[in-house]
């Protein structure tokens, strides 16, 4: 059974008195453990697209099911649950709180699940060093560079232990070297099993992903495999 299924996917918006389709009949299905890099221009229904993956907007139409669960069936409670549960968010803004320690930015999701304070801080710790700044907890984030936040994010959508990581544009507010170096950590994140789809709009982040699906008009127009970039483990 694939992680992510979506059949004829239809998002339509309206905007005054006119109708945009961003996503046009779409169909397409993401094995678990794939690293699936989503391109095509501004308009083209790429992040249409990631909303819907990520539970954060429904279709107008079509089917998306996401461990075989029928998300486009769900009421928002249900969504919000399913959310939190089995999906991290790695946005290219951070969205880190700016007065709180890198610790409490990853205890956030674990806040919204219930989690007892002990485990929150053991899980958080764990999560931190997992991408390298176990030593940096303590730190706000205009103490941290803008690949550490990014890092802090990463570890932060990965502390519920998620099926899935939906990565929008996670580079864009990095430089080429930071960009390298966070793109590295996700490729070694799939390595270990994760599932990754990322949105770029850029040739070389997307040479990371082993598929790159190329939306124009709502629509894909190619779908192709790839042989990944890798980096030595000890880089990554």
């Amino acid at each position: 059974m694939a992680l992510i299924e979506v059949r004829d996917l239809v998002k339509t918006y309206t905007l005054g008195d006119q109708a945009v389709q961003a996503l046009d009949g779409v169909s397409l299905q993401i094995q678990a453990g794939d690293f699936v890099a989503i391109m095509g221009a501004s308009g083209s229904g790429k992040s249409t697209l990631m909303n819907i993956l990520g539970c954060l907007d429904t279709p107008t139409s079509g089917e998306y099911r996401l461990a075989g669960e029928p998300v486009h069936r769900m009421r928002p409670d249900a969504l919000a649950r399913l959310r939190n549960r089995q999906i991290g968010f790695v946005f290219q803004q951070f969205n880190l709180l700016p007065r709180t320690s890198a610790l409490e930015n990853v205890e956030l999701p674990m806040v919204y699940a219930g989690v007892k304070a002990a485990e929150r801080r053991a899980r958080a710790l764990t999560a931190l060093q997992r991408v390298g700044l176990g030593a940096r907890a303590d730190h706000t984030p205009n103490q941290l560079s803008g690949g550490q936040q990014q890092r802090v994010a990463i570890a932060r959508a990965l502390v519920n232990q998620p099926s899935l990581i939906l990565a929008d544009e996670p580079t864009g507010a990095l430089d080429s070297k930071t960009s390298e170096d966070v793109m590295a950590l996700l490729a070694e994140l799939h390595r270990q099993g994760m599932t990754v789809v990322l949105v770029t709009h850029e040739t070389d982040i997307a040479a990371w992903a082993q598929r790159v699906l190329v939306f124009r008009d709502g629509r894909v127009v190619e779908d192709r495999a790839q042989a990944p970039r890798t980096v030595p483990e000890a880089t990554a």
